[in-house]
């Protein structure tokens, strides 16, 4: 039996799955530090422990996609060195390790980290030197300032516009609820509840009858739950993320309070939302962007069949029907081969962020249908739209039709 990489080690295995010795290319490019004729070096903080680890297995599906990638001759023959840093999702850390990766590791770009606090901790260095910061995973619009930080883009939905899409559907089939708001006390958590304040606009003061917030260093949620309930509130909305959403939806349970619960997508992986059980999150509301691996209603889907394939191949180690992070690392890894694609020749760190602000009706196939890519130099967020789902004990299930928020 094979043993576990340790985490620690994690990130050396990751830079030495994926970095492949190739022969150059077929003709010689335009280049900045990080490309060559043979290579293009990408580099990635990701919280392989601490308080987000739960998602991971997404940096472990883009390590296999890049994986597979250079079996297949790279992109524009051109071989992809991939190095992710463990950030443990601590913005101290998540500085040191990517002034390791530009200054030290000399990387092109930095591609698809994970978190809003660790994302902003390094936007001001990686733009100050014009070193792309592409596809973060989070949908911050604190984050996005396309005139001041020109070198920085998202890779999730906007939180906000995930926030007015729950409002919207909130109105429309529960609008006389009395509504509780657990919110992380961040910019996460206020991106989520200014939009949903506003989108409620004046219904807001009647149906938001309470709101508590909490610490990303909180060991308990209790006391929060209970002042929620107190209040009345039959549906509560906890904008919540890693370790914090099973607490919070446990914490709700273990009242004996069955309110309409929603929740944010950053939150419904099973690598992040399982330890709450099955029959607790039975009926919890929340959006959703991509197709569910898991879905038996998929089983034939032609995308579905071949992200398993590719899992089985490039991702052995990762439980396929709990490791949900794991789509999005696919998803955005499709994205950036894209952009690196329509660069050619030319890899220098400017025509890869014209490449990926010039994206139109792109269509990525584990996308929900309807959904495509679209990205300009003022459009920072490449998927607008979410669809509705509900938890119905076992897996997610879309419902309604996608709405752009």
């Amino acid at each position: 039996m094979k043993r576990p990489i340790p985490v620690a080690l994690m990130p050396v295995a990751l830079a030495a799955f994926v970095a492949v010795a190739a022969g150059p290319a077929g003709a010689a490019g335009q280049y900045d530090t990080g490309a060559s004729d043979s290579t293009i070096k990408i580099g990635q903080t990701y919280p392989y422990s601490g308080p987000g680890s739960g998602a991971s297995s997404g940096a472990r599906a883009i390590a296999g996609y890049f994986a597979m990638l250079n079996d297949q001759g790279g992109i524009n023959g051109r071989k992809i060195d991939f190095i992710s840093l463990d950030d443990g999702y601590s913005p101290p850390k998540t500085v040191e390790q990517t002034r390791r990766l530009v200054e030290a590791d000399g990387v092109l770009l930095i591609f698809a980290s994970l978190g809003t606090p660790t994302g902003e901790a390094v936007r001001s260095y990686l733009n100050s030197r014009k070193v792309p910061q592409l596809f973060l995973v989070t949908g911050a619009s604190t984050l996005i300032d396309p005139q001041r930080f020109p070198w920085t883009m998202v890779g999730l939905p906007s939180y906000a516009a995930e926030a007015r899409i729950f409002a919207k559907y909130l109105l429309a089939e529960k609008p006389d609820a009395k509504v509780g708001i657990l919110y992380q006390d961040d910019d996460f958590g206020r991106d989520h509840l200014d939009a949903f304040l506003a989108e409620l606009g004046r219904r807001a003061a009647t149906m938001v009858v309470a709101k508590a917030s909490y610490l990303n260093t909180d060991t308990t949620l209790n006391s929060q739950i209970i002042t929620l309930k107190s209040s009345g509130a039959d549906a509560v909305y906890l904008i919540t993320q890693g370790r914090a959403s099973p607490q919070s939806v446990t914490a709700v349970r273990a009242l004996d309070w069955n309110p309409l619960v929603l929740l944010p997508s950053v939150s419904t992986s099973k690598g992040i939302i399982g330890p709450a059980g099955n029959d607790a999150l039975k009926g919890v509301v929340s959006a959703g962007y991509e197709k569910d691996p898991t879905s038996p209603a998929l089983t034939n889907d032609p995308a579905v069949k071949e992200y398993l394939a590719w899992m089985k191949k490039y991702t052995p180690a990762a439980d396929w029907e709990s490791d949900q992070s794991a789509p999005i690392g696919y998803v955005m890894a499709q994205l950036m081969a894209e952009v690196l694609r329509r660069c050619g020749d030319d890899v220098t760190r400017a025509n890869v962020l014209r490449q990926a602000t010039s994206l139109k009706d792109f269509t990525l196939p584990m996308l929900l249908p309807g959904l495509t890519v679209n990205t300009s130099p003022t459009n920072y967020f490449p998927i607008r739209g979410m669809q509705m789902e509900r938890y119905d004990g076992v897996r997610w299930v879309p419902f309604g039709k996608p709405v752009n928020g």
